[in-house]
């Protein structure tokens, strides 16, 4: 276990390990990120407590709309309340989920967030949770929800990178702010990611009751290396676990 408000370089080390390691006799994407935010969930402390120090663990992907299952499609489509969206449009979708209530451990059950339609840069720019993300991966806007495949190259190489808010009370930058952040005591927020090689963004998001340094938002950048090679041997197929089989722990 690792206590993440003192996170050392040798719990980096040993996490990163960790992670790497998930994808071993996995069957999709989803599962290896399943197991993923599980381990985060359980192993990330509060040592005062004895505790999980984060509320929340989410794993996010972007994926393009026409190749997920119908009930994502319904997601994305009542987000848009009505707007038309090509098959091609990015959605951040979450690939898996584990937390501190009951219905945050099954992506199924979450309300508006199963998968987020980006469908042009006016309404990235109006999710000011999902554009500082973006934006402090070192990533423009254009580029996430561009689906040019001569783009593919270059992305596949683009650096790590985290999205850090230290103090999440008040931030314009999280919402939910009276129905989440306050009540479960969320201190910081820490997104760690980059790029798979087809183009799609990849990002585990830390909802944190304790405070996360910029030192510790540091090393995750390193970690998220380590993800990405857990998880992108399932970039193209088999991203998710198959409707009919539960996913495995």
């Amino acid at each position: 276990m690792y206590d993440l408000a003192n996170f050392t370089k040798d719990d980096m080390r040993h996490c990163a390990i960790k992670l790497r390691n998930m994808d071993e006799r996995s069957r999709s994407m989803e599962e290896t990120a399943d197991r993923m935010v599980r381990y985060l969930h359980e192993n990330l402390i509060d040592p005062r407590t004895g505790t999980s120090a984060c509320a929340l663990v989410r794993f996010f992907k972007t994926h393009p709309y026409g190749d997920l299952h119908p009930e994502l499609q319904e997601s994305a489509q009542a987000i848009l309340k009505g707007r038309s969206i090509i098959r091609a449009t990015k959605c951040l979708t979450l690939l898996a989920t584990a937390g501190d209530e009951k219905y945050w451990n099954d992506r199924r059950d979450s309300t508006g967030h199963q998968a987020i339609p980006l469908i042009d840069e006016d309404f990235v720019y109006r999710a000011p949770m999902i554009l500082q993300l973006i934006q402090q991966f070192g990533l423009e806007v254009s580029t996430v929800i561009d689906t040019a495949p001569t783009l593919i190259t270059k992305l596949s190489h683009k650096a790590f990178n985290v999205f850090h808010v230290p103090d999440a009370v008040g931030s314009p930058h999280i919402p939910a702010q009276a129905q989440f952040v306050v009540p479960y005591k969320i201190q910081s927020v820490l997104g760690f990611g980059g790029m798979l090689p087809s183009g799609n963004l990849f990002a585990v998001i830390l909802f944190s009751k304790v405070p996360i340094s910029l030192t510790t938002a540091g090393h995750f950048k390193w970690i998220s290396a380590y993800v990405r090679i857990a998880v992108e041997s399932f970039d193209r197929t088999n991203v998710f676990t198959p409707l009919a089989d539960p996913v495995l722990r």
